[in-house]
């Protein structure tokens, strides 16, 4: 029986590797954020994705959304967010920097509290929520790593009130992953030598890694797991 998987932020990198990663294996799959180009690039071919236009982070947007969507979602991936900071104008006065701080927090923090309030009376029992979250959340990374830190926290408390429903809430961390938009193609060779080498396996990672991970979550096998943090980063951060 096929499900039916939302993937905000789906139209590059990690969330489309993840939509074509659960589209594969027969589910339905809708995949959303702010460009209709790269979305309608991640369903080209795949006649069981479907690219819908959303801005997470505008409540008039998301309820907008609403309408259509079905009335069933068996999984929902918070992917959509990455740091706003690279995109910021360079102003440096105080009033820049709430401004570009509470974008990091709107993007990558409020974005998916947002979308899974609004879809709360839809997620079925029996089903997933995977937040996408970041190593910078405890290796440090300005106001981006702040907000990962606080999907993080905020987690823990929604795999407690969905619990009791029997829909399961995590997190998984990336490391540095490679052939995504994060860098906006500012990557110099040196930083992504360094990178690769404070890797245990010599290797960066790759969408489908985190694609992989993702599905094991929401997978049969991982009923019993919630409220957790996977680190996907190739032994960069390591925990015990």
């Amino acid at each position: 029986m096929s499900r039916t998987i939302l993937i905000t932020g789906g139209g590059t990198g990690i969330g489309r590797a993840v939509a074509h990663h659960f589209a594969d294996a027969g589910d339905d799959v809708l995949v959303t954020g702010r460009r209709t180009g790269p979305l309608e690039e991640t369903a080209a071919g795949r006649r069981t994705v479907r690219p819908l236009a959303c801005d997470h982070t505008d409540p008039r947007a998301l309820t907008a959304l609403l309408a259509e969507l079905p009335e069933r979602i068996d999984v929902l991936v918070n992917n959509a967010g990455g740091n706003t900071d690279l995109d910021a104008d360079g102003a440096d006065d105080l009033a820049a920097y709430a401004r570009n701080f509470r974008a990091n927090l709107d993007a990558n923090l409020l974005s998916a509290a947002l979308t899974t309030k609004a879809l709360d009376g839809r997620l079925a029992g029996g089903g997933t929520v995977v937040q996408i979250g970041s190593i910078a959340a405890d290796q440090g990374g300005g106001a981006y790593g702040a907000a990962k830190a606080g999907l993080a926290s905020w987690n823990v408390e929604l795999s407690r009130i969905l619990g009791p429903r029997d829909i399961t809430a995590n997190v998984v961390s990336p490391g540095y992953v490679a052939d995504t938009e994060f860098f906006r193609d500012r990557l110099t060779d040196e930083r992504r030598d360094r990178l690769v080498a404070a890797s245990a396996v010599g290797r960066p990672g790759s969408p489908d890694d985190i694609a992989g991970t993702v599905a094991f979550l929401a997978s049969p096998a991982a009923r019993h797991l919630t409220g957790q943090v996977l680190n996907v980063n190739g032994g960069t951060r390591t925990t015990r």
